[in-house]
């Protein structure tokens, strides 16, 4: 991270800590040998690490809101160090916790961090501003209220599960936020959001991880001068899907919750001999070369890539039982850990290697024959809405991989099945649950082939 310009450059230290399967940013501010959590992700070790390396205490961890996307580590560090948890009093928080609002601030060695509430993403949203030692602003931590080159979405409290609050009524309260609190603080003042390119909490397009309000006003798109209906229609405007897990993930946090590696040693390991029950999800999670050449009858194939927690919880929900396949005791432990990063780990039934016999194969697609002759096959396109303004197939049967399991009575069964997303990570996942759904029809993933197509589209 950039230095802190001025006098504190040597008193205050600024980590970030960044998970880039989550697309997820959190901090340790320290001043002398105290230490204070931003929007810590679940596994609390690296924060340990920290405080430990520079001989320091945590002593406050603070929530900038309830997260959907993950489950945050704030209560077991609490309960571990002794630090205080801090919070908008309007969160609701059932942990132990401080109100953390307007006019409140925590003192850490010799410097400040002030509460500003900024709701626009969730109504109980705050950012907080690092003040020096002179009373400059030095830095504010926006959590999911201003991104580098965005805004955080207003779109998903709207479930009167997390509060059945309306998304223009949110959009307008960030309008307010931005131009009323962040974009009046001085220029100067860096910016470190919770969240970078990728994450399904905005638009996000920007690569940088943090930013300053001066460079902010002048380039991201929602701080440009306009009204405030204009700023509501541009927000709302083509935000990505809302996984299954997201209103999960907000109340956990609500909550608290438990410790994390407690929680992954809870997770049932059964002997891959071992017979599976039946009517339960199975989750296989080997590369899709190996996943074709011989599977379980209905499994699904979400392969451990980048994003695979984001695809877990977007594909499964948050109350479904599902078992958990590797090929590797590492890339078990691998995939487990990523589950309980969302709060899924104790929906596993059984976490194991993937047994010798695996009955189930699917074909190999012809490339040729589909480029040829693509009406012989019932195309379906699995990118999401906003991706598939641009059609790669004329007559596509467009199902995002979201909804595909709840949409495969859609699909014409007269023809083979082919399936395509933009990559070849999600048809792997979207061919498996169409075959799963329609076991007696041929039923073909397209995978990284899709590329020479969409180049053809273009042209």
């Amino acid at each position: 991270m950039p230095p802190l310009p001025s006098s504190t450059a040597s008193a205050v230290q600024i980590q970030q800590f960044y998970d880039k399967g989550l697309a997820h940013a959190s901090y340790a501010v320290r001043c002398g040998r105290q230490v204070a959590i931003i929007d810590p992700g679940r596994d609390p070790q690296p924060y340990y690490d920290f405080a430990d390396e520079h001989e320091a205490d945590i002593v406050a961890v603070i929530e900038t809101h309830p997260h959907a996307d993950f489950v945050s580590s704030h209560l077991e560090i609490a309960e571990e160090t002794e630090a205080t948890i801090y919070c908008s009093r309007l969160t609701g928080a059932k942990y132990p916790h401080k109100g953390f609002d307007d006019g409140d601030r925590i003192t850490l060695g010799s410097v400040e961090l002030h509460a500003l509430n900024t709701p626009g993403h969730s109504p109980d949203s705050i950012s907080v501003l690092l003040l020096d030692d002179l009373a400059q602003s030095r830095a504010v931590f926006t959590g999911d209220t201003l991104f580098v080159g965005d805004v955080g979405r207003p779109d998903l409290r709207e479930d009167e599960a997390v509060g059945g609050h309306k998304r223009q009524e949110l959009a307008a309260q960030l309008y307010r936020s931005t131009r009323n609190r962040l974009m009046t603080l001085p220029g100067t003042t860096r910016v470190y959001p919770a969240h970078g390119p990728g994450s399904l909490c905005g638009k996000i397009t920007s690569p940088d991880l943090d930013s300053t309000i001066a460079k902010e006003l002048k380039t991201n798109y929602a701080l440009q001068p306009m009204s405030q209906e204009e700023f509501i229609t541009v927000v709302l405007d083509d935000q990505p899907f809302v996984p299954k897990y997201f209103g999960h993930d907000v109340k956990l946090n609500k909550q608290g919750a438990p410790s994390f590696e407690d929680s992954i040693r809870a997770v049932p390991h059964p002997s891959s001999t071992a017979a599976l029950e039946s009517g339960v999800l199975v989750i296989d999670s080997r590369p899709a070369a190996k996943f074709r050449a011989g599977h379980l009858p209905g499994a699904i194939n979400l392969q451990d890539g980048a994003k695979f927690e984001t695809w877990l919880g977007s594909v499964v929900g948050p109350k479904e039982k599902f078992y958990l396949l590797a090929d590797s005791q590492i890339a078990l432990d691998t995939v487990v850990r990523k589950a309980a990063k969302i709060g899924y780990e104790s929906n596993i039934k059984g976490a194991l290697l993937a047994p010798l016999q695996l009955p189930a194969t699917r074909a190999n697609v012809e490339v040729e024959a589909v480029r040829r002759h693509p009406e012989a096959f019932t195309i379906v396109d699995i990118r999401n809405y906003t991706e598939a303004k641009v059609p790669v197939f004329e007559n596509a049967l467009l199902i995002p991989l979201p909804e595909l399991r709840e949409r495969t009575h859609e699909i014409p069964t007269d023809k083979p099945i082919l399936i395509h997303c933009a990559g070849g990570y999600r048809s792997a996942a979207g061919a498996s649950i169409v075959q799963a759904a329609l076991p007696d029809v041929e039923v073909l993933d397209l995978g990284e082939a899709i590329t020479e197509f969409q180049k053809q589209a273009v042209h």
